[in-house]
């Protein structure tokens, strides 16, 4: 490993691995990531030589400038330089290799290592002008080194090895074996057969495969029980102040009503480089402000998800949904404990199901407006191309791990999460539901992430989904019961708006018309138009009462009839529901009827 690593140490005269013995394994340095401990350990333990680096791949990686010294000054250097001048330090042949650059020796600020490196080298395959650059020549010309090495007699001459093939996924792409190219699977077999070959374990020879996303690599290589997966994870509170820090020392940001403590908190979520691109837009006459850094960070955590992913900035509180007393009390007290740092309280998800316009967007962002924490809305992570969905996917979670804690909200999560049925796409949503599923269901993030489905059909969400331990709180909304209660809808819906309404401008509605949220907001906009024509700012009562008559709400009475059982049959909480349904609920086989009622309008709409 690293010069503070005696690689020598864990082997027998032989080459043999000496993992009999505990003690003769290597220290590894304090300071190292956990990742590379975790290299460290499957490559000491003799049965791992080759490793596929995923996920914060192409970031900064600290590297303290004193070496063994923690507290001493740090450095950060690129993945390919930590590898070649730490984790394989003091090895005498360290090779990279990329379709764009191809081969070339890596010896950190080296200088006489790496012409050491380049005269053993040029004598087993030629002078480095004739080095190859395709890739099938090139993992022949490292099969030619691999072998020679191997074949020394003496076992003082043979060389310890490290080879790096950066952005893997192009050079062994996913796919099916009948979608693979006769080169591309060539390469599969090779690098397959290097890992498991037991004369290469024996020896200190090691490999490399580094990718962004793991789905992009073929699987039958990531699967390999000779192969190592090991994702390395955005950077943590320490490795972001400790940057910060650096980067203030060398550079002299302007942090001005920001310290290092609190922006490496504020900056949770973002990658180094990400982090130095917010502190190089400081100086001395452009001091950085944390409203600022707040919209930079919002733009490059977009950014680092590739779009598929958006923040929600919520200008309203619970204050401002109307009705649903029980349910808004049950989200304040979860928010109020999860301020105060109490995890264990929170549920892992929340499943907001009702009628189509009934506010269940308007909910969930309102809830995350009177928490105060980050809150982003998935975007459409789903590609045509094999794998892509699945890569996307993996990105986006990896950022919401290191972002708590935060609110994701899904909407129309029946149609978004998808299921265990593998028809029709290949298998892709299948595996998508497995990995929303697993990242839900892991109770290391509780009070972290918090899931937020939103549906108007929670009978087609998958049972997995919906259990307790992922989605467990379940809360009902409903179209507006009572006069007052839809009159406060028309003032919320105008404050929403900016909208002035006079203080006798709402009619009394009645409860009858089942007008929703949506509804109600429809006719305040439509008033406002009509006031507007007249030549006034302010809605008077004439001109609710004109549009409430004009306005024709939608058709589809059976749907929002189905979609209103089935939020019944979903709430976890008798409480949320309104009188009218807990009495019926309460009815001998109440719950029955209903259930008979919702399957019977399914079956009448299948049939329409």
């Amino acid at each position: 490993m690293s010069d503070q690593v005696s690689v020598e140490s864990l082997k027998s005269p032989e080459g043999q691995a000496a993992v009999e013995d505990p003690a003769l394994v290597p220290e590894v340095p304090a300071w190292y990531p956990d990742w590379a401990r975790e290299l460290a350990s499957m490559y000491f333990s003799g049965s791992i030589c080759m490793f596929v680096l995923h996920g914060n791949v192409h970031d900064l990686v600290r590297c303290p400038a004193a070496g063994d010294d923690d507290n001493g000054p740090d450095r950060f250097v690129s993945l390919a330089e930590f590898l070649s001048s730490q984790v394989f330090g003091n090895w005498d042949v360290v090779v990279s290799y990329d379709l764009g650059r191809g081969m070339r020796p890596q010896a950190g600020r080296d200088s006489g290592r790496l012409q050491e490196m380049v005269r053993h080298i040029s004598s087993v395959i030629g002078n480095p002008a004739g080095w190859p650059r395709d890739p099938d020549k090139v993992l022949s010309a490292l099969e030619t080194i691999i072998q020679r090495n191997l074949l020394q007699e003496d076992p003082n001459e043979r060389k310890r090895m490290g080879f790096m093939f950066e952005h893997a996924q192009y050079l062994i792409p996913a796919g099916d074996l009948n979608m693979l190219a006769r080169g591309q699977a060539s390469r599969l077999v090779r690098l397959m057969s290097w890992a498991q070959n037991p004369y290469i374990k024996r020896q200190n020879i090691a490999f490399c495969l580094v990718a962004d996303k793991l789905t992009e690599v073929n699987d039958r290589l990531v699967q390999n029980p000779h192969v190592a997966a090991i994702e390395i994870p955005l950077p943590d509170l320490d490795q972001r102040h400790r940057f910060i820090e650096t980067n203030v020392a060398e550079n002299g940001a302007n942090l001005k009503d920001l310290t290092p403590d609190s922006m490496a908190q504020l900056a949770s979520g973002l990658n180094l480089v990400s982090l130095n691109v917010v502190l190089s837009r400081s100086s001395s006459n452009r001091p950085l402000e944390t409203r600022q850094f707040r919209a930079l960070k919002k733009n490059l955590i977009e950014r680092q998800c590739r779009g598929l992913v958006t923040f929600v900035q919520p200008e309203h509180n619970l204050d401002m949904v109307v009705g649903h007393k029980v349910a808004k009390a049950r989200l304040r007290q979860d928010g109020a404990w999860l301020g105060e740092g109490r995890l264990d309280t929170a549920p892992m998800g929340y499943l907001i199901c009702g009628p189509v316009g009934t506010g269940k967007t308007f909910m969930a962002e309102c809830y995350a407006g009177s928490i105060g924490i980050p809150c982003v809305t998935l975007r459409n992570f789903r590609s045509k191309y094999v794998g892509e969905t699945e890569g996307n996917l993996e990105q986006v979670l990896t950022v919401l791990r290191s972002l708590g804690p935060v609110l994701v909200i899904i909407d129309e999560a029946d149609a978004a999460l998808g299921s265990r049925e593998m028809e029709g796409d290949s298998g892709t949503s299948g595996r998508v539901f497995s990995m929303i599923a697993s990242q839900m269901g892991n109770t290391k993030y509780r009070g972290r992430i918090i899931w937020m489905l939103l549906t108007s059909r929670p009978d087609l969400l998958p049972i997995d989904i919906k259990r307790q331990g992922r989605a467990e709180v379940h809360v009902p909304l409903f179209y507006p019961q009572e006069v007052e209660e839809i009159a406060d809808m028309f003032r919320v819906m105008a404050r929403k708006n900016k909208t002035n309404l006079a203080d006798d401008a709402v009619p009394e509605v009645s409860p009858e018309r089942n007008l929703s949220g949506a509804d109600i907001e429809s006719v305040v906009l439509s008033a406002r138009r009509r006031a507007l024509a007249d030549g006034r700012d302010v809605i008077e009562r004439t001109d609710l009462e004109a549009s409430l008559h004009s306005f024709i709400p939608s058709a589809q009475g059976l749907e929002k009839e189905m979609q209103e059982l089935a939020a019944v049959l979903e709430c976890t909480d008798r409480e949320f529901l309104p009188s009218r349904w807990q009495e019926k609920m309460d009815e001998p086989n109440g719950r029955t009827r209903i259930q008979e009622r919702c399957v019977a309008i399914r079956q009448l709409l299948e049939q329409l």
